[in-house]
């Protein structure tokens, strides 16, 4: 099933979509939001409400926002594609670990909002991403039962800006969370939907104005989704509804000579097997 939260009328909600892309308001029928009711393991009853409520809204009607509002954490895996390891050119063997940074939840706008290209640089990219919603707390989570731990899937445009990256020697942050550079959306998609097999092998694209960038699948994952979720709750206390962005495959803007970096008027759609299509046009950040 498909949750979103959304503003409609002035008021911010969160509920479900149907088939039919209409509607079904969560918030008034059970209270809360998509993350409380995450964390207080209520998402089968909201699945059970909405299986049997009207639908009042058009799914055209509303304002998408991130599907999680105020995660924990917001968890970001760096070069996790076989191809894109290569794709560095610098000779480098392939990783033993993940690389892992962070980023704020205002570094992130939702689906159908631009993205913002800062003065501060012209460097701006995108990264296309399958992102994991988790739905279980856990501490040093075995393969074997990490999926047990997610909610549900999203996407994530992992934005980024080039050269900010590379203002510190040891860290990405800064080139990572710049208002508005990234998104993510347009919905969770509940974990009932995807087996192991999916998980697997997910086929994501990312296109340009139309033109294909990025292509690719989760079976050419360095580190694959059940090994990450083990991996990273060793340090981490995970806890439901936190975010955990899972990498992005070769072909970012700046990989190519010269770089195609975001301007002003680019849309960017990344797509996901299973999740849907999440689409953003590019503004220079209103000052």
């Amino acid at each position: 099933m498909r949750f979103i939260t959304y503003s409609y009328a002035d008021k911010i909600s969160w509920g479900a979509v149907n088939d039919d892309d209409q509607v079904i308001d969560l918030g008034a029928k059970l209270g809360g939001d998509l993350k409380s009711t995450i964390e207080n393991n209520q998402l089968e009853q909201a699945k059970q409400v909405a299986n049997d409520g009207t639908a009042s809204i058009k799914l055209e009607d509303v304002t998408l926002l991130a599907p999680i509002t105020n995660p924990g954490k917001v968890a970001c895996i760096g070069v996790n594609y076989a191809n894109r390891n290569a794709e560095y050119k610098d000779g480098s063997e392939a990783p033993k670990f993940p690389s892992l940074f962070m980023r704020v939840p205002e570094s992130l706008t939702a689906h159908d909002q631009p993205l913002w290209r800062p003065p501060e640089s012209d460097q701006l990219d995108y990264e296309g991403e399958i992102v994991l919603i988790i739905g279980k707390a856990g501490r040093r989570i075995s393969e074997a039962d990490a999926y047990d731990h997610i909610a549900g899937l999203t996407i994530m445009n992992e934005g980024t800006l080039r050269d900010w990256v590379r203002h510190a020697k040891f860290n990405v942050t800064q080139g990572k969370n710049f208002c508005n550079s990234g998104a993510i959306g347009p919905w969770m998609v509940s974990a009932d939907k995807f087996s192991a097999a999916d998980y697997e092998d997910m086929h994501i694209t990312t296109k340009v104005n139309g033109e294909l960038r990025q292509d690719d699948t989760t079976a050419n994952m360095m580190f694959p989704i059940k090994y990450i979720i083990s991996y990273v709750s060793q340090f981490f206390h995970l806890q439901p509804g936190d975010v955990i962005a899972t990498g992005t495959p070769n072909g970012a803007g700046a990989r190519f000579d010269p770089p195609k970096y975001l301007v002003p008027g680019d849309v960017i759609e990344v797509s996901v097997d299973g999740v849907g299509t999440l689409s953003n046009g590019v503004i220079d950040e209103p000052l």
